[in-house]
């Protein structure tokens, strides 16, 4: 690389770093809807056995009449997946009791559509048997986003930050497009599966390596909010969007957009240099420089840390079992809820991102996992119709994972040398991931015991944030290219100095 380059030696953010974080802002707002998007699309509405009004008709029976042939509870609400297996006309008089024998819905169902004009549960009739397919289908989402968390991370470091962008902007369009035209939901789960990968390759976009070290913290937090936007964003659409399929085509068609646009990012000047590709970096960073007004000068390597991981798996495995079992407070809005939802990530991230310059990065991801696990155990033993309560706790418990999120997110970049940094990038975020499809997984698990859920949701990260105080604090310092570097710049944790670690607070 020429004399006269100097990567970080400024301490402020260009015009070009601000074009930057707008352009990659924008598709992180949809991201965010994909990710939650299952919280409308795959809503399961009220609905009871049908019951055709006559052997060669196809009325069904609506009204007081429902009681002759379907069960009622307390609230003359229908069973959802059972009928009678004769008429109980006794039922019409005021004191009527009915028999016992009943039988599955052997004629479909018939959904209430006053919410939701359809979901991919009334059209594929994912419901009584067929029920666990709704989370099946989003753990196959989830699952595609852990894959391609794993391959692209690796992808992006050995083709670059840029060439995985594009491509996975690209691929969201495609695939979340085919998903709105799915004839079957085994055309369905594929199509999000590669959607899935397609929102890894989109998180791996490597604008942190182009932030001055003061700032990263504030753009991490901005960027983070953009998934925040897209929850709101989501509600706003689901609202306005009644219908399955035109909900995933408008969540779908801006990717292709954002792909057009993303052609004038430049190539990471860190991935260039340690890529042996000196020339192309001095042209971006002169394009850069060109941009924010400046002249290029001066040379200065930088230093690294390299990371060992932890507490993406716990974080992300208690945060999607808050964010994606919304239709339990049934009191609420599923609209609002979503809303509420959404909106409580805003002042944790921002809060977070004034704390981790001041406590450091492990400490605050330490603190935040514990109390989003204690407010998570907290829920356990109130009753179901303290909405208020139940709905504060869980508000709070996810507001700190998500601030856990961006702290673990930044705390990644600055752990790992820029030879394996998207690499290192890419594994934690397959481990969130992996937390993201085992918590749908996991909720099954209530129907032996009640509780059990809660419990698991809890313990997993209070442990994570007990085992964060391992990890090296990387406030303040530089990131790093080699591995040389990362070597000299913090010891390789071990065994040992996790053990003096703990010995070291204990004393004091």
């Amino acid at each position: 690389m020429a004399p006269g380059v100097q990567l970080e030696k400024e301490q402020r953010m260009g015009f070009f770093q601000t074009i930057l974080v707008v352009l990659i802002f924008l598709p992180l707002l949809m991201v965010a809807s994909h990710n939650f998007l299952q919280n409308f699309t795959a809503a399961v509405p009220r609905h009871w056995c049908y019951i055709p009004a006559g052997d060669n008709d196809t009325t069904e029976v609506t009204g007081d009449l429902l009681k002759i042939y379907i069960p009622m509870d307390g609230n003359q609400e229908p069973d959802r997946c059972l009928r009678f297996s004769t008429p109980q006309w006794q039922l019409l008089a005021p004191n009527g009791t009915s028999t016992n024998a009943t039988e599955p819905c052997l004629d479909g169902w018939v959904y209430d559509r006053s919410v939701f004009n359809s979901t991919i549960i009334t059209e594929w009739h994912l419901v009584c048997g067929q029920r666990a397919l709704k989370d099946f289908a989003q753990s196959i989402y989830m699952a595609g986003v852990l894959v391609g968390a794993l391959v692209y991370g690796g992808l992006a470091d050995r083709l670059g930050r840029r060439a995985l962008l594009l491509w996975s902007l690209l691929q969201m369009g495609v695939m979340g497009t085919g998903a709105a035209f799915a004839p079957n939901l085994a055309a369905y789960c594929a199509f999000r599966f590669f959607s899935g990968m397609g929102t890894a390759g989109s998180i791996l976009n490597g604008t942190l390596e182009w932030i001055p070290s003061r700032f990263r913290a504030m753009v991490y937090t901005i960027l983070a909010c953009s998934l925040t936007l897209g929850q709101l964003l989501l509600a706003g659409l689901a609202y306005a969007i009644r219908d399955w399929r035109q909900l995933q085509l408008a969540s779908s068609v801006p990717f292709f957009l954002f792909f057009l646009y993303s052609w004038w990012i430049p190539e990471s000047v860190h991935w260039l240099i340690v890529n042996h590709r000196p020339e192309t970096a001095l042209r971006n960073l002169r394009r850069v420089a060109r941009i924010n007004g400046e002249k290029l000068e001066g040379e200065a390597p930088l230093t690294p840390v390299l990371p060992a991981p932890y507490g993406r798996f716990s974080n992300s495995f208690s945060y999607y079992h808050l964010a994606l079992d919304l239709q339990r407070f049934r009191g609420i809005s599923i609209f609002l809820v979503q809303l509420i939802f959404g909106a409580v990530d805003i002042p944790f991230r921002m809060l977070v991102a004034v704390v981790v310059n001041r406590l450091g990065r492990r400490h605050t991801q330490s603190a935040c996992l514990v109390l989003g696990g204690l407010f998570i155990l907290a829920s356990i033993p109130v009753p179901h119709d303290m909405e208020v309560l139940l709905i504060t706790l869980t508000v709070l418990g996810k507001g700190l994972f998500s601030s856990s999120s961006s702290c673990s997110y930044l705390y990644t970049v600055e752990l790992y040398p820029t030879v394996i940094r998207q690499t290192g990038l890419g594994v934690t975020n397959m481990m969130a991931r992996l937390g993201a499809v085992a918590a749908p997984m996991m909720q099954m698990t209530q129907a032996f015991v009640s509780f059990l859920p809660l419990l698991l949701f809890g313990a997993a990260p209070i442990t994570a944030g007990i085992l964060v105080n391992c990890l090296p604090e990387t406030l303040g310092v530089p990131l790093a290219n080699t591995m040389n570097q990362g070597n000299q710049g913090n010891q390789i944790l071990n065994t040992g100095s996790c053990v003096r670690h703990w010995t070291g607070m204990l004393e004091t």
